[in-house]
């Protein structure tokens, strides 16, 4: 018979200091980090398929009402009617067009309101204009919204062909569910032709406005481009709006 003193238990194994430590958070991937962005955007122009709100009153908001509509028109349409009746006056034209954007981005400043969408529109209207007072050239005060459609056309285009739609991962972010949507057939269906038909809308855009400015005619163009902005980007708000609600309707109580 042993004694106490006599038995041996067994050594416990060694722990290595990361045992000891809790499992570390996982990195952000870069599609998460792109439909953050695309998601907290879509959240702050009330896109936001948690919220119960109608069709109208969406749309109308990603415009941002009758000032949104104001000051995002007004500036160009300014320039385009300046430039005709004053025989191409570059600078008095550009002059006006950034002036009133500053004055949109002062009041709201002012009021103390939101004012990251005035302060884009002057950044934008800003190097439009440096752009064109540079080059004297009237036309290339729409270079950069070339370039612009150019470049979410081919970002909605890519991700709808990969499988990553921007749409869907603006979607998996506001609705909580991360990447889920991808193992879901339909859902990938509806995001990949929400994708294309983002894509096709600045593409479209492209296609008419690229052929005016190369042929140097400013006020076509800057008409144009009224034309084909926020009477196109409504109802392709609505549709997509429309689409996602479908996809995940709100439940009863």
């Amino acid at each position: 018979m042993t004694s106490p003193q006599d038995r041996s238990d067994p050594p416990e194994p060694m722990r290595r200091p990361s045992d000891l430590e809790p499992p570390a958070a996982a990195e952000p991937t870069a599609s998460g980090l792109i439909g953050q962005a695309l998601g907290g955007a879509a959240q702050r122009a009330g896109l936001d398929p948690t919220q119960d709100a109608t069709t109208g009153h969406v749309v109308w908001r990603a415009m941002g009402g009758w000032r949104g509509i104001v000051e995002s028109v007004l500036p160009g349409l300014v320039f385009v009617v300046l430039f005709t009746v004053t025989g191409q006056d570059l600078v008095l034209s550009l002059a006006a067009s950034v002036g009133l954007a500053a004055v949109f981005t002062v009041v709201r400043l002012l009021q103390r309101s939101p004012a990251a969408a005035a302060f884009g529109g002057l950044i934008a209207t800003g190097v439009a204009a440096a752009l064109a007072l540079f080059t004297g050239r009237g036309e290339d005060n729409f270079v950069p919204g070339l370039i612009t459609n150019a470049a979410y056309g081919t970002a909605f285009l890519v991700s709808a062909l990969i499988g990553w739609s921007l749409i869907g991962l603006a979607v998996g972010v506001l609705m909580n569910e991360g990447v889920a949507w991808r193992s879901d057939r339909r859902k990938r269906r509806v995001f990949f032709w929400l994708a294309i038909a983002w894509a096709a809308l600045f593409f479209v855009r492209l296609a008419v406005q690229l052929p005016l400015y190369l042929a140097g005619e400013v006020a076509a163009l800057g008409t144009l481009k009224l034309v084909m902005g926020l009477p196109l980007f409504a109802p392709m708000v609505a549709v997509t709006w429309l689409a996602v609600r479908a996809l995940y309707p709100r439940r009863a109580g």
